[in-house]
């Protein structure tokens, strides 16, 4: 595998709506993340993943898009987006953006003309088939209720696997492909530098036959991507695919294959709910769970693909009040969690406010949400019958609001986000957890983030060096080695509050050891054997041990 520019690279997530308001509309936008980018320098990332910033009703924050080629009017203009790329490049900072060609808004001009008759040239631009005394199938809309929408003019029902105003394109139809290649090379042409592309293993999907993920012409769509598109670019692309196993994940990132570079895997997402039954069905996070899905991904991709590596994103809960202690531990929980995603191989991705230890929000009422599917969720479950205690039980741990409350810049109102009424209500923990405040403290979590960026970009251990488990059946220990050549890490976690014993395994030598990272100040500088405090990481560079067999 030849050694490419995201190898090294971090890359930090930006939802637009929520980063920095400059306007005072309560709404952020583009310049307020021009405004910031001195900031994101220094944290050391390398690529902005930008959430949608395409024109949209907001029926879905975005990703309902009704125009490609324009930007919303409360993000800025075309000239602003341009001016951010060549902006964040002048940092050495690429971009990013979200690609979301699964569907579009209602209000997009192609759907506009499709449901004015069968007979329209755009009719089979997305999804429409006859229902005999209701909808065609049972499909599911993921946003709750049918993903069949019956239009009086024709009808007909056309197809949404998510909000009613968000119809499926038919990506069947080659001039849909077209259309789609063409726009693709309309932005990567101004500058930008690949796609994330949102549920992108949907594309192929046969609704006829119940196949919604890994359709049969899913890999020769994004071959088709690669072949018209992406081959004329140095890009990455990473994709949303909720469906991937690491058998899949492999057709998709084999350098070979052309298709894309990383995928989003969610099998680790998932280990906190009750199998089939959904993302609410709460229950305890196990551990050696955690350990053998992120070991799978490790080790079955080393050589045949490649990772993305991530705790929180748009659409999920913070992680520090997820897997780790918000309140009397939130820093230490929070740099190991940072340490044990980021020695890993593969592209770490950091969402906005994860840098600085923000937590998850928990609104009294449901009015004060935002969220199309959590609000959705409540009506479902409440007109069933469930108490709105425990609806709300469930939304405070999985909701995805709780990564779009604003981010936390100063203690100021509004915590610095903007100077009108913010569309989201903030946390009131800002004038504890903020940037100003983590800026100050040596010891803050954005530090401890800055050198795991860093050590990436000077280590090729982590990059390309082997994973392996150890101390697999310890029951509050996350521990694991890399090795590239002679060079090896010891990475050790304490993934709880207790005071665990680590002792070295057998054939690991400590000799020449060296404290390369810690959560804190005064860690063992020797890992032979030791006690470890509650959530404390560390990692070790033990040179000289071992043999040549983790050669990437």
């Amino acid at each position: 595998m030849e050694r490419e520019w995201w190898h090294s690279s971090t890359v930090y997530q930006i939802y637009p709506r929520s980063f920095k308001d400059s306007n005072h509309d309560g709404v952020g936008d583009l310049r307020g993340i021009i405004e910031k980018l001195d900031y994101l320098a220094e944290l050391g990332i390398d690529v902005i993943w930008l959430s949608p910033v395409y024109e949209s009703p907001n029926d879905d924050n975005g990703y309902d898009i009704s125009d490609y080629y324009s930007i919303m009017d409360e993000y800025g203009s075309m000239e602003d987006m341009e001016n951010l790329i060549q902006e964040a490049r002048a940092k050495g900072i690429k971009i990013i953006m979200d690609l979301v060609i699964n569907h579009t808004s209602d209000e997009h001009p192609w759907f506009v003309e499709s449901r004015k008759s069968k007979d329209n040239p755009y009719r089979d631009y997305y999804i429409w088939r006859d229902g005999e005394d209701g909808p065609p199938s049972d499909i599911g809309s993921v946003f709750s209720g049918s993903a069949w929408e019956y239009d009086e003019l024709t009808g007909q029902y056309y197809f949404h696997l998510f909000s009613k105003k968000q119809p499926d394109l038919n990506v069947h139809n080659p001039e849909v492909r077209a259309e789609l290649h063409k726009m693709m090379d309309f932005w990567l042409a101004k500058g930008i530098s690949g796609f994330r592309m949102d549920v992108i293993d949907l594309i192929g999907k046969e609704v006829d036959e119940k196949v919604l993920t890994d359709g049969p012409q899913l890999h020769p769509y994004l071959q088709e991507i690669h072949e018209k598109v992406l081959s004329k670019y140095d890009v990455m692309t990473v994709g949303e695919t909720p469906s991937a196993t690491t058998e899949t994940a492999k057709l998709y990132t084999a350098p070979d294959r052309h298709e894309l570079d990383m995928v989003f895997t969610f099998e680790h997402m998932s280990l906190d709910e009750e199998k089939g039954q959904g993302k609410w069905a709460l229950k305890p996070l196990d551990l050696s769970e955690l350990k053998t899905v992120l070991s799978k991904w490790q080790t079955e991709l080393h050589g045949e693909g490649w990772n993305s590596l991530y705790w929180n994103n748009h659409d999920q809960p913070r992680i520090v009040s997820r897997w780790g202690n918000d309140q009397a531990y939130r820093v230490e929980s929070a740099k190991m969690l940072a340490t044990l995603l980021h020695l890993m191989q593969g592209t770490p991705y950091i969402y906005q406010g994860e840098e600085i230890g923000m937590t998850n929000i928990r609104f009294e009422n449901i009015e004060e949400y935002k969220d199309i599917e959590t609000l959705n969720m409540y009506k479902e479950k409440a007109e069933q019958g469930t108490a709105h205690e425990e609806i709300m039980t469930s939304i405070y741990a999985k909701g995805r609001d709780n990564a779009r409350t604003p981010i936390q810049w100063n203690v100021t109102e509004s915590a610095g986000f903007t100077n009108g009424k913010p569309w989201i209500q903030v946390n009131p923990n800002y004038e504890a957890i903020n940037v100003e405040k983590a800026l100050e403290d040596e010891q803050s979590i954005f530090y401890h983030y800055q050198k795991l960026i860093q050590l990436r970009k000077e280590r090729d251990v982590i990059v390309f060096g082997k994973y392996e488990l150890i101390c697999a059946e310890h029951e509050e220990i996350f521990a694991y080695t890399r090795q590239l050549g002679d060079e090896r890490l010891l990475i050790v976690v304490n993934f709880y509050d207790g005071h665990p014993n680590f002792s070295l395994p057998k054939g690991i030598s400590y000799a020449d050891a060296e404290l390369v990272i810690s959560n804190y100040e005064d860690s063992p500088i020797r890992p032979d054997e030791f006690d470890l405090r509650p959530f404390e990481a560390v990692v070790y560079s033990l040179k000289g041990s071992g043999d040549e067999n983790g050669a990437y």
